[in-house]
């Protein structure tokens, strides 16, 4: 409720009545504010104290370790992030905070950044923040560690004091015309200086101007702009390939035309010795003035993928060269000292924990260079369509306007440039904010936007309300019932977060790798997902339950408070390690157009040959034959078992899109259709089976498939697709394989660990080499036919084929009604001695097994 008492009327100007550019909107600083100190004090312990068998309190509190050179700001960081990678891993943190204390990374006002490296860890963590929500709270202080028990995700500690950040709007300086012409081609500007005259000359000194990453896009746009806007005459541009970038001799023509003497040089900046040798070079009769610093680069990734060498690569450009060039021009009588950042080091950037850290260094660094009475300010720029968002997808830009960040185009951002540097702030955040977009955050608004979206307190009643809402909506539902409203909240916030207009666009059992997920949007949906349920859920939601279906499916289980049984532990109750193993299902592919175990069956009572020429729709060189042995290159046979339908695949049916189809190794593709039809076949409906502890074990040898060469990840990718939670292992024991799989298969279903488990093997030969390896041995049949045991034996031959079998514990599958082909009463691997990768390996205990499920 307001009350107006009294409403005053001023005077408006013409000027006024104009309206204010969109720059006016789009120029903002950073301000700390008192909040209330925390009511409660939690428990806490120190994590340098914390050992593996101590209770975990409410907060555990890691200490920074302050630092100002170079090597300092790469050591903490790769420290931090270490405790923060483990810290998320371990299920014992789950339901604690994370306190990151610094003591001197922040600056209030009359104060300086002592702690260089803490700011920097001070990026991680906000985007660390960013992607795990609740988990993590950034302190810094100024007397003993402190335990803070507050919502606010980054607090100071002043004498007691809490604050915390807020962006304002800053007021705009008053334009200052642009004096410099475009056409003149003098090197003075007129009034007898040689950097231009007027506002540049002021603003910019009258010397030479540096800049570094000065031949990307934006430093060619910023190079032009000080030129033609502010007078400069003097430019040394450099980049790592400086003249040999390209468009640069197009560059330093243009400059040149315009009245301005530009040198352009390829230096790396985060090398001390090369700037050194730079700023050494630097023409007598121009001094240095004014140093712009945009050199950076990106390798996104969220902070549990995240390496110490991804993190000092992204560090160096921004964090080493910043420095450089502070240590070594602190002597010099500069006008301006320009450090090009990114609002993510001020907000927080999920996906970008190294990107983040690197820019709230240099946001750092220009406190500290004003404290020290040198020039210094920080330009914390949004998204400019013209600078490293050009690098960006699509989805990610979509997904950023959808957070309330819109791109800056090269006309605005330059005016925003003038308008930055004119203000009297060590740091500047010049960004397009939609406030309408930001709103419709509500409760996950980061709380650094307060001032500019005053709906925090009731998004907060409101998110809590849409909980409830979700839970009241829930009781009373039968199961079917619950399993719809739980799929339709899923669908919904997939929508969402991949900007479709509809949950009408998801469909259920899509998987979310076909929808377009990464990283970013699968910690995104987590975080959806948990505000409206209230339910703290994995950072691997998405892979973990591969569709909305299975996401649907665990979300009842957790607001039911129901968990999954822990796997039977070896011997317990109920899994005897005598209990025999059942084969249940079987499929196969083999050569002769064997589709089916029944068809190979007839191909081995027939006496048919399966052996074949080379196939022609894989690519190979057909010129690899020739018929005399030991040729280099070549091989003496042209005959195999192949299958020539190897290449042939429904990727729409399993939910992979055809870009991933190509890249999978037709392994791959292989092992799971016969997987799925080997349950089909086993009277078993392979989407029943998500979320259920069934195991995959998979013999392969082969790994030359030029898309995907990696063979560990097949049996990953039949559990990942058909969303099974049982024990995934590839196994590669040359020509047991398949084999030493069945055996372990065997071993996991007696133990407990699995409670149905497909095993098997495949074999695709995606290049010749290996019989060009073999050929060279002298170790092949000329006509590609083996001649075990006879007078004629002249080397081996080489096939391909699938088999996947679906086993089961004799006790469970006569409980589940399956139908037994065969049983396995001892160890699959061969009993009478050890597989020869180069002899048949069936023993007599395999021949039967095999002999008895074939006639089944």
């Amino acid at each position: 409720v307001v009350t107006v008492e009294q409403v005053r009327g001023r005077p408006v100007s013409a000027d006024q009545l104009t309206g204010p550019s969109a720059a006016h909107d789009a120029l903002f600083g950073l301000e700390w504010q008192p909040i209330p100190a925390p009511a409660t004090v939690p428990t806490t312990a120190s994590w340098d104290e914390l050992t593996d068998a101590s209770p975990v309190p409410d907060m555990v509190v890691l200490a920074g370790r302050p630092g100002r050179t170079v090597e300092d700001v790469h050591a903490e960081t790769a420290r931090v992030l270490g405790v923060l990678q483990r810290w998320l891993a371990d299920d014992r943190f789950a339901a604690a905070t994370l306190v990151v204390a610094t003591r001197g990374a922040v600056a209030l006002p009359g104060e300086d950044v002592t702690d260089l490296a803490g700011a920097a860890v001070g990026g991680l963590v906000r985007a660390a923040e960013m992607e795990h929500p609740g988990r993590f709270v950034l302190v810094d202080h100024d007397g003993p560690v402190p335990a803070v028990a507050t919502s606010e995700p980054q607090v100071v500690l002043r004498a007691g004091t809490y604050h915390a950040p807020r962006l304002i709007r800053l007021p705009v300086p008053a334009p200052v015309p642009a004096e410099a012409s475009a056409t003149t081609g003098s090197l003075d500007g007129g009034d007898g200086t040689p950097g231009g005259r007027g506002e540049g000359a002021r603003r910019f000194g009258a010397g030479t101007v540096l800049l570094t990453g000065a031949t990307g896009a934006l430093g060619r746009l910023i190079a032009r702009h000080l030129v033609v806007a502010h007078g400069v005459r003097s430019l040394v541009l450099t980049s790592r390939r400086g003249p040999a970038a390209p468009g640069a001799a197009e560059l330093r023509d243009e400059l040149a035309a315009l009245g301005a003497r530009a040198a352009i040089v390829a230096c790396d900046v985060s090398d001390r010795g090369a700037v050194a040798d730079l700023l050494a070079g630097l023409p007598t009769e121009h001094p240095l003035t004014a140093v712009f610093h945009l050199a950076g680069v990106l390798d996104d990734a969220i902070v549990p993928a995240l390496t110490p060498q991804r993190m000092s690569a992204v560090l160096r450009p921004k964090v080493d060269a910043a420095l450089h060039l502070h240590e070594l021009t602190a002597q010099l009588d500069l006008a301006a000292f320009v450090l090009f950042s990114s609002g993510t080091g001020v907000i927080g950037g999920a996906a970008q924990g190294n990107y983040a850290a690197a820019n709230a260094f240099l946001d750092a660094l220009a406190a500290h260079r004003r404290a020290a009475g040198l020039p210094g300010q920080s330009l914390a720029w949004g998204l400019w369509a013209g600078g490293m968002a050009g690098a960006l997808a699509d989805a990610d830009l979509r997904r950023m306007n959808r957070k309330g960040v819109n791109a800056l185009t090269d006309e605005l951002g330059l005016e925003l440039f003038d308008l930055a540097t004119a203000a009297d702030a060590a740091l500047v955040l010049p960004m397009r904010l939609d406030v309408a977009a930001l709103a419709q955050a509500g409760a996950e608004l980061p709380p650094v936007f307060g001032n500019l979206v005053r709906v925090r307190r009731l998004a907060r009643a409101a998110s809590g309300a849409a909980t409830g809402e979700l839970a009241h909506r829930l009781a009373g539902l039968d199961a079917t019932e619950r399993a719809k409203v739980l799929v339709d909240v899923v669908r919904a916030q997939v929508a969402a977060v991949l900007g479709y207009p509809s949950m009408d666009a998801v469909r259920p059992d899509r998987a979310f790798q076909e929808l377009g997920f990464d990283s970013l949007s699968a910690v995104e949906l987590r975080n959806l997902l948990g505000a409206a349920t209230g339910a703290r859920l994995p950072a691997t939601l998405v892979f973990d339950y591969p569709t909305a279906r299975a996401v649907a499916g665990h979300l009842d289980e957790v607001l039911a408070g129901v968990t999954a049984p822990a796997p039977a532990a070896p011997g317990a109750a109920g899994t005897p390690l005598d209990d025999p193993i059942a084969i249940v299902g079987m499929a196969c592919r083999y050569p002769g157009g064997v589709q089916s175990p029944e068809e190979l069956w007839r191909l081995l009572a027939d006496g048919r040959d399966a052996i074949g020429a080379f196939p022609v729709d894989r690519g190979w060189d057909l010129g690899v034959y020739d018929p005399e042995p030991g040729k280099p290159g070549k091989t003496y046979t042209r005959h195999g078992g192949f299958l020539y339908d190897a290449g042939e695949f429904d990727p729409g049916f399993f939910g992979i899109s055809p870009r991933e189809a190509t890249g999978m190794d037709p392994q791959q593709r292989l092992l799971l259709e016969s997987s799925w039809e080997a349950l089909e076949r086993a009277g078993i409906d392979p989407s029943s089976l998500q979320g259920s502890p069934t195991g995959v074990f998979a013999g392969v040898m082969y790994h030359d498939y030029a898309g995907d060469s990696s063979g560990s990840v097949i049996s990953g990718r039949v559990s990942y697709t058909l969303g099974l939670r049982g024990p995934a292992l590839t196994v590669d024991t040359a020509c047991s394989s398949s084999l030493v799989a069945l055996h372990l298969a065997a071993q996991a279903l007696r133990s407990g660990e699995c409670t149905l488990a497909l095993a098997g093997g495949v074999t695709v030969m995606a290049t010749p080499e290996t019989l060009v390896y073999f050929s060279g041995q002298r170790g092949l049949s000329p006509d590609g036919r083996c001649k075990s045991f006879a007078d004629g034996a002249d080397g081996t031959g080489w096939a391909e084929g699938v088999g996947m079998l679906v086993l089961e514990r004799l006790s469970d599958a006569r409980r589940n009604g399956h139908r037994v082909l065969a049983v396995v009463a001892g160890s699959a691997i061969n009993q009478d001695g050890a597989s020869n990768g180069f002899s048949a390996p069936n023993g007599p205990s395999q021949q039967r097994v095999i002999r008895q499920a074939l006639v089944n």
